[in-house]
């Protein structure tokens, strides 16, 4: 990350609630053609979250603790505040003095844009201003949140805008908070009713919907210059597994999450890696 930041535009996108299960499994049944193109070997990595619930992970994510990968470490990290004794900081790490991540883009330069998804995004109470509230600029409406069926295809749409209006020669940081998985999902289950409620299979349905359009958004991220992307869930969510449900609780379902990280390749370059 030493020799990409500062060259390439940077996108991190956040599934929200997303399974790792579901997502592996859709993946393998050649579900998610759009996303599935750019994992490597065309595979979710399997990693744990950083938190168990949205709040939580972000924080945690945006100060460079992105999920780690589900076997012994210690793994070196992409992003890391400095400070001494740190035993996942390596030679690669782009290391950074400011308290999180998103500040220390800014002072390299790049134009930092949030695009919030759920609540803790929306601006609204105080707390939902805390996570936008570390961008230059940050985005969100009604049409993005959990309760929308079109959310993501509203937020791909302002995101597009903000590369539109952003100077060629300004670097990006972009970051898309995806609502579309979280509860309420029924209404991406085809024939669903609400009395039909949420479930594993309405999760599902709603990660094919995200995938219809998420080529919209990477096409975006790259239309400028070659552009990093990571894609991964902040946590996942428990539909009765065990007998639970929801998240923000310490359930497999809701620690293992699905990780990918690729290159975006600019106008006029080759295939992405």
């Amino acid at each position: 990350m030493r020799t990409v930041v500062g060259s390439h535009d940077l996108l991190l996108v956040t599934l929200d609630t997303l399974r790792y299960d579901v997502a592996a499994e859709l993946a393998a049944a050649g579900r998610l053609p759009n996303l599935a193109r750019h994992l490597p070997g065309g595979r979710w990595e399997r990693r744990h979250a950083p938190g168990s619930f949205t709040y939580a992970s972000h924080q945690a994510i945006f100060a460079g603790f992105l999920p780690t990968p589900a076997e012994p470490g210690p793994h070196p990290r992409l992003f890391a505040a400095r400070f001494e004794g740190s035993e996942t900081t390596a030679g690669g790490t782009y290391v950074y003095d400011s308290p999180d991540l998103v500040s220390a883009l800014a002072a390299e330069g790049y134009r930092t844009v949030c695009v919030g998804g759920v609540g803790f995004f929306n601006g609204r109470p105080p707390l939902g201003s805390v996570l936008p509230g570390l961008f230059q600029e940050s985005h969100w409406e009604p049409s993005f949140g959990v309760a929308s069926p079109v959310s993501f295809e509203a937020q791909v749409a302002r995101a597009e805008e903000v590369v539109a209006a952003l100077p060629r020669d300004r670097r990006l940081f972009l970051f898309v908070n995806v609502s579309a998985l979280h509860q309420p999902n029924w209404f991406h289950r085809p024939g669903a009713t609400r009395e039909d409620g949420d479930s594993r299979e309405s999760h599902a349905a709603a990660l094919e919907y995200v995938d219809r359009h998420v080529g919209r958004l990477f096409a975006a991220a790259s239309s400028r210059r070659s552009c990093f992307a990571i894609v991964c869930s902040d946590h996942g969510t428990a539909y009765g597994d065990d007998g639970y449900t929801g998240h923000r609780i310490g359930h497999e379902a809701v620690w293992t999450v699905p990780y990918a990280q690729f290159t975006l390749p600019g106008p006029g370059e080759g295939a992405a890696a």
